[in-house]
């Protein structure tokens, strides 16, 4: 029906499928730039949805492809114990410890992983981690200390923090922490002429091939103003607004669609609170053009229904 070959909206992180933004592209030219130099710690800021992990995914395809990196990421930064969280700098460095030993000897044998990848051996261990904000303060000092371990020319490890808004005001109260950033980096939403980028890209990677946006300029106008610009709402959004071309049998996604699209969206339950009202993408539907509330969803099954009709 639409021409699609893949799902253009999901939420997955399928590199096919990474928009960078202007802002995005700098950060990522930037965090570049700061690990060649070994110049320490980089931090990238962002509230949700801002393409963080886009950003980050990104990073460790340039960093995996270059044989001169040794490159590691935590995903799950939740750590009870400093030993636990040595323990996984361990494994993540491939180093062998006793698993009687403390918290130092496990320090000591990260410090001399690091000195043989990154001296002797040459190559520029990386270290990102990403939810930064959930660290344990104790995670913080361990980060400090090695942070001091460096040579006459450069640091030896390259640290990249990556995490929601909530991250800045922790770090900026930790004593000698915040000074040895080298890098700072803000994501924020995207503006609508590049949030018309991002649904042009995604659907053209997914096979679209038609010479007309699928998209008017008021319905962008529209998913702009609903969603802020934030990355990942607005791929929520035009999911849902393909899904609705394939169940009413659609062939434009316009302002009375995304309108519609908004309104059977289901609130959360506040407790008999009155839910805040909605922007004018959320003005009520025409009467007689709510959907049939017969008509099941089609989550999980677009891409089925989007190719070879």
């Amino acid at each position: 029906m639409l021409g699609l070959e893949k799902e253009p909206f999901s939420t997955s992180p399928d590199p096919a499928f990474m928009f960078l933004s202007r802002e995005h592209k700098a950060a990522l030219c930037r965090l570049q730039i700061s690990i060649t130099l070994k110049r320490g710690m980089s931090v990238v800021l962002g509230d949700i949805g801002t393409g963080k992990t886009t950003l980050s995914r990104k990073l460790s395809q340039a960093l995996t492809d270059n044989p001169d990196v040794y490159f590691r990421m935590v995903l799950n930064p939740y750590f009870r114990t400093e030993k636990q969280f040595l323990s996984r700098l361990a494994g993540l460095f491939h180093v062998q410890v006793s698993p009687s030993g403390t918290a130092l000897d496990y320090m000591e044998a990260v410090e001399k992983a690091l000195f043989e990848k990154g001296v002797e051996q040459g190559k520029t261990p990386v270290l990102l981690i990403d939810e930064a904000q959930i660290l344990p303060d104790f995670v913080f000092e361990v980060l400090r200390i090695l942070l001091n371990y460096e040579t006459n020319e450069y640091k030896i490890l390259q640290l990249v923090l990556v995490g929601q808004m909530e991250l800045l005001p922790r770090i900026s109260r930790i004593a000698n922490f915040w000074d040895r950033i080298a890098l700072k980096c803000m994501l924020k939403p995207l503006g609508q002429e590049e949030l018309r980028e991002l649904i042009d890209f995604r659907l053209r990677q997914a096979g679209y091939t038609g010479s007309a946006p699928l998209f008017t300029n008021e319905a962008i106008r529209m998913i702009e103003e609903y969603t802020g610009g934030y990355p990942r709402k607005v791929s929520f959004l035009c999911h849902e607004a393909l899904e609705y071309l394939v169940m009413y049998d659609r062939k434009l996604v316009d302002e009375s669609v995304i309108r519609e699209v908004v309104a059977r969206e289901v609130q959360p339950d506040r407790g008999g609170e009155p839910a805040p009202s909605k922007d004018a993408t959320a003005r009520p539907v025409r009467p007689g053009s709510v959907p049939d509330p017969s008509l099941k969803p089609l989550k999980g099954s677009l891409r089925l229904k989007l190719v070879g009709t």
